[in-house]
């Protein structure tokens, strides 16, 4: 029986052994020593919503290709895409879907456009509801750089899943010219459609920073085609410190409420694309993110001056409530082992939005920028308020760093917003 009992144990062991060489074989060599395994960290990201209802006419595509375009954070040597129909209620058929490099407007550079296949295939049907994130690309990635993710749609399809202000000059073609380095006769858009995702396969742990918030995150009303938004400035900063910074900034987004406006009002229709709460995505918008360690929020303008002018006045807010979500956040975060940093509201005294500002509302702003700046809870504070505002006029922001709406920093507002955030909160967890 002994005899028996060890010769089995060999065979097994044998067998475990010849396992582990196939493995090995399939997978490829081992990491050297001293060099640590490739890890997925986001490079690029944007929050996506559902599409506007009518009044705000549909945008349907039909035999034709979207041409879409992001700017990376982070380098990488090969990369993965994902796609969205998280807002779809049918079937996103994707007839064919590629990646490249790109030189110029909607061209690619020569040499670089790649295949996307998804599970094997290049053609792929996403159930309502889900995301489809592709196969691995063999791609060298600059950081900084732009790439071009163009979508063959061969059936009518309704454009359900988007983020409506880009910031982006996009393109739009007739026919599959995925594989077209130029494109002619295109029209264009300044909106993401399907496209939710790039991330990279670095050589040692790198990790993303990503930044949640409202329009200001988003990036409005900065110059198209500038990548100005000031997630877009503090990649620029961070240089070779191997964070990706992903923008999860959705124009009129709340902590507290889902997009909602008046039927009766100037937005009315374009609830939706203010984007699910805060409180309800961020579990997908941050914590599912490839390689986040870090999470800066900027949440709460909307949330107080929305209600009455934009929103259902049922849906005021008090400041315990923001207090509230930002500890929902913090303690959401800490659970999964993010570090997660307060950003002080921005003033809006005197907006064009009618309705927006109210001297309560900006002692709701004033009381809940006190509690992020002293409460202790968020592991770090960064000031966009001192940053931005006038000193002659704290409510107010200041001339040089207004776009003109008196709520959206312009371009120098947002550098001088990346500008303030202290790069020591990177330094660790």
């Amino acid at each position: 029986m002994a005899a028996s009992t060890t010769r089995s144990r060999r065979l097994f062991t044998a067998a475990v052994a010849a396992c582990g060489a196939a493995l090995l074989a399939l997978t490829g060599p081992a990491v050297a020593a001293g060099e640590r395994p490739a890890s997925w960290t986001g490079t690029w990201s944007t929050g996506v919503t559902g599409a506007a209802t009518p009044p705000v006419p549909a945008v349907t595509f039909e035999d034709q290709t979207l041409r879409q375009i992001v700017h990376v954070s982070i380098a990488g040597r090969s990369l993965r895409v994902r796609l969205s129909n998280e807002y779809g209620t049918e079937p996103l058929v994707i007839g064919e879907a590629r990646v490249a490099r790109r030189a110029a407007g909607a061209e690619t550079v020569a040499g670089t456009d790649r295949p996307l296949t998804f599970g094997g295939r290049s053609s792929v049907r996403v159930p309502p509801g889900a995301p489809a994130l592709s196969d691995t690309v063999t791609l060298a990635v600059p950081a900084g750089s732009d790439l071009v993710v163009s979508v063959y749609l061969p059936v009518r399809t309704a454009a359900a899943t988007q983020h409506g202000s880009a910031f982006q000059t996009n393109y739009l073609a007739a026919g599959n010219v995925t594989r077209a380095r130029t494109l002619t006769g295109a029209t264009t858009s300044t909106s993401w459609y399907f496209l939710s995702g790039v991330s990279v396969a670095t050589p040692r742990r790198a990790a993303s920073v990503v930044a949640f918030g409202d329009s200001i995150t988003d990036g409005a009303i900065t110059t198209v085609d500038a990548n100005h938004r000031w997630p877009d400035l503090l990649a620029g900063r961070l240089g070779n410190r191997d964070l990706g910074v992903l923008n999860k900034g959705i124009g009129g987004n709340r902590l507290l409420y889902d997009g909602n406006t008046l039927a009766d009002g100037p937005f009315a229709g374009i609830g939706p694309i203010f984007g699910d709460s805060a409180l309800r995505r961020f579990d997908r918008d941050v914590l599912a993110q490839p390689g986040a360690r870090y999470v800066i929020v900027l949440l709460g303008i909307n949330d107080i001056g929305q209600p009455g002018s934009i929103a259902p006045p049922s849906e005021a807010v008090t400041v315990d409530d923001l207090i509230f979500g930002y500890r929902q956040l913090i303690a959401r975060a800490h659970e999964r082992g993010l570090l997660i940093f307060g950003a002080t509201m921005t003033p809006f005294q005197d907006t064009t939005i009618p309705g927006y500002y109210s001297e309560a509302g900006e002692a709701k702003r004033v009381a809940a920028n006190r509690w992020i700046r002293t409460s202790g809870e968020y592991d770090g504070v960064i000031d966009f308020d001192r940053a931005v505002r006038d000193p002659a006029q704290p409510a107010r922001m200041l001339a040089a760093y207004d776009s003109g709406d008196h709520l959206h920093p312009n371009d120098a507002g947002m550098a001088a917003m990346a500008g303030a955030i202290p790069l020591r909160l990177f330094d660790g967890r």
